[in-house]
């Protein structure tokens, strides 16, 4: 029996981590080590930012993440809020502690997607307290990493 292998285009295969970060709970996605699929991994329970911060760099070193995306909850016109700023603030924190490049991402209405996807699920209100924000950071690193890779695309056919 002959092994089958996926070769990629490009040679950077890496991991990255998703964070939604909310004021009580930050959600954790994962992605493959090809950056084409992402999966819900853990809740935390946020104490402090610093704490929650320390958290998110340990995870990412131990999951070996040379990336980390945190969703920026933008306002439907696209302007900066009290919670997008909090956010800035908390990538820096995040920054501060580890190797990992940190970016930003658009996180419009990726809670309310959640919610909707867990409901349609007919996932019980406890289990969906439970795993929206790990369902929430999934579905933005998701976008993250299909934008990631359209421009990817484009830029290798110029």
């Amino acid at each position: 029996m002959r092994n089958w292998c996926v070769r990629t285009r490009s040679t950077l295969i890496m991991r990255i981590l998703g964070v939604d970060y909310g004021a009580a709970r930050i959600g954790l996605a994962l992605s493959d080590p090809t950056g084409l699929f992402a999966s819900g991994l853990c809740v935390l329970k946020r104490i402090t930012d610093d704490q929650a911060a320390a958290e998110i760099a340990r995870i990412a070193k131990e999951k070996q993440a040379d990336e980390i995306v945190i969703g920026l909850p933008l306002h439907m016109n696209g302007s900066f809020g009290e919670k997008a700023q909090h956010c800035q603030d908390f990538a820096q924190i995040v920054q501060s502690q580890t190797d990992a490049k940190v970016v930003l991402q658009d996180e419009r209405l990726t809670t309310v997607a959640a919610q909707r996807t867990l409901l349609e699920a007919d996932v019980s209100r406890k289990r969906r307290r439970e795993v929206v924000d790990s369902v929430a950071a999934t579905l933005m690193l998701q976008t993250y990493l299909d934008r990631r890779r359209s421009q990817l695309q484009r830029q290798s056919k110029e």
